[in-house]
């Protein structure tokens, strides 16, 4: 199932989708190996008759299903319903089915990017990512992410062309917005620059304070879309 592309706003481009890696999901074929284990043994060396066979059987099937639903069933969910998503604008991660999480970082929110792979992780393509963010989520720490080093990669070169856009629909919006000169011997009033109302611009959204369909609208009108 891919990601939503109804999720996107106007002109957001998406770059990268990653499903977690397949190693999240070798702790919970592991676990569900052991309860069947488990079940299979506490029913054959129960009780052969009577009440105690009935006991045994049920209870031992009541708990293998109850683990078996709180931990591999729910990690299956959460790796099947897991995005990490990377666009021209953005770094999104969403997971969930009923109860969903969602988290989104403005690439000129972004600080520092890391990843961390251990011997194993290295040799079949997993590792955590680490991204610092001037966000409200401050440091967030993203496991099992397929290749890890090519997602900062890509992250930092669509930061670069993100902040790129902005400084170049910055200078458009000052060469077409200059006001005439003032008449001689009166000094030109302060005005703030087009880099700095789309810093201020994105502290705000930052902070909560305007969403971010009111965020994109304002950056359009300051760069002139």
């Amino acid at each position: 199932m891919p990601f939503p592309r109804k999720l996107l706003i106007e002109n957001e481009q998406l770059v990268l989708e990653l499903r977690p890696h397949w190693i999240a999901l070798v702790m919970p074929a592991i676990v569900t190996i052991l309860v069947i284990v488990a079940w299979s043994l506490a029913v054959s060396y129960g009780p052969d008759t009577g009440a105690g066979r009935d006991v045994t059987f049920w209870g031992a099937t009541a708990i293998a299903i109850f683990v078996v639903i709180w931990f591999p069933v729910r990690k299956f969910i959460a790796w099947v319903t897991s995005y990490f998503v990377v666009t021209s604008d953005r770094v999104i991660h969403r997971e969930g089915w009923i109860a969903k999480r969602s988290m989104e970082i403005p690439l000129e929110a972004i600080n520092d990017v890391r990843f961390h792979q251990g011997v194993f992780e290295r040799m079949i393509g997993a590792g955590d990512l680490i991204i610092s963010s001037a966000s409200e989520f401050g440091r967030e720490v993203f496991g099992d992410i397929r290749n890890p080093e090519h997602v900062q990669k890509t992250i930092y070169q669509q930061g670069e062309l993100n902040k790129n856009r902005m400084y170049r629909g910055a200078e458009r919006g000052s060469a077409s917005a200059a006001p005439p000169p003032p008449p001689s011997g009166v000094s030109p009033p302060a005005s703030a620059s087009t880099t700095g109302e789309l810093e201020r611009l994105a502290e705000l959204r930052t902070k909560g304070v305007v969403t971010e369909d009111e965020f994109q609208a304002q950056k359009k009108r300051i760069l002139g879309g």
